[in-house]
């Protein structure tokens, strides 16, 4: 697996393109994305979203119709994709694959999962692509994504945190801000996290 990160924009938004057995996943394409994500990728399979925020998703559209390739979305933040109230300028996209809850799809033998953890936004996941987690805004190095946003719900994000409490195992997590960390380091940190809320 190859691993590509440029931050995005004016809030930094780490764009990702995941290289496995030859296949390129792009997430979270934010601001700006379109050129770069173009001069890195040799045979691109998808669009991957981790939620539905304006900073992730903005070149969305562009790069489908460029590349020809499907975007997955979680169902739950399809709303926000054409109706930005942060962002009225944002170019509206249209995911070809609706993401329900925790799912699993299989790119001819690479597999990605999704996992949802609401609470920032009520779409809010992870993706899991081999011994990687691409965290979104969900959980960051030794922090957690806000919940005083419109459509956030902390009570959401206690449940959330609670459900990555119990994952058994350990990989990198590449946020969508910032450094990476690890699933065990950052569920040292949830009980900190669920106490606040």
């Amino acid at each position: 697996m190859k691993i590509k990160r440029e931050p995005m924009g004016s809030y930094q938004t780490n764009c990702y393109i995941v290289t496995v057995e030859g296949k390129d996943f792009i997430i979270d394409p934010g601001v700006g994305a379109t050129p770069w994500v173009m001069q890195n990728v040799t045979n691109p399979v998808a669009i991957l979203n981790t939620h539905g925020h304006f900073d992730h998703v903005w070149s969305n559209q562009e790069l489908k119709e460029k590349l020809h390739i499907p975007l997955y979305t979680p169902k739950d933040d399809v709303f926000l994709l054409q109706n930005s109230s942060w962002m009225p300028g944002l170019p509206p996209s249209f995911p070809d694959v609706e993401v329900e809850g925790d799912a699993e799809f299989d790119f001819e033998g690479v597999k990605v999962k999704f996992r949802h953890f609401p609470g920032h936004c009520p779409g809010c996941s992870t993706i899991e692509i081999g011994d990687v987690m691409f965290s979104g805004d969900f959980i960051f190095e030794r922090s957690i994504g806000r919940t005083d946003f419109p459509y956030s719900d902390p009570e959401a994000m206690k449940e959330s945190l609670k459900k990555f409490s119990k994952l058994d195992y350990d990989k990198t997590v590449f946020p969508g801000h910032g450094d990476s960390t690890t699933i065990a380091a950052e569920q040292q940190n949830a009980p900190y996290w669920i106490n606040m809320l």
